[in-house]
């Protein structure tokens, strides 16, 4: 099973930027479709993006949309997602998820089997 490192997260002020990155390691990489989901207070984890794995397909959540971008580096055994235009809403944990070799990209939680610790984003207004 693939273990899973997120890095990136911090302070930022509404409008910044922040590229967080999500290293795996003891799988083969290039099978795994992979996600993004983020937890604020209170709330339930949610689907950002995801992407296939051979990068072909990617899929976002709608309040996402032209702001974040998902992409992998197979080479490298990393997942990134690039937040730009951050919102004060957009302040939560982010965690990064895999799932091997799906029959399509999953986008639910349930769907994906290997877990990071998660970084937290905070955006400031």
């Amino acid at each position: 099973q693939v273990q899973l490192v997120e890095s990136g997260g911090g302070l930022v002020q509404a409008g910044g930027s922040l590229r967080l990155s999500c290293a795996a390691s003891g799988g083969t990489f290039s099978r795994y479709a992979m996600g993004w989901f983020r937890q604020a207070p209170g709330k339930e984890r949610e689907f950002v993006a995801a992407i296939a794995w051979s990068g072909g397909s990617t899929y976002y959540r709608d309040s996402v949309k032209g702001r974040f971008t998902i992409s992998r580096d197979n080479a490298k055994n990393t997942v990134y997602l690039q937040m730009n235009s951050l919102k004060p809403e957009d302040t939560a944990v982010y965690y990064c998820a895999a799932r091997w070799n799906p029959g399509v990209v999953p986008t639910q939680a349930s769907d994906f089997r290997s877990w990071g610790q998660g970084t937290q984003v905070t955006v400031s207004s």
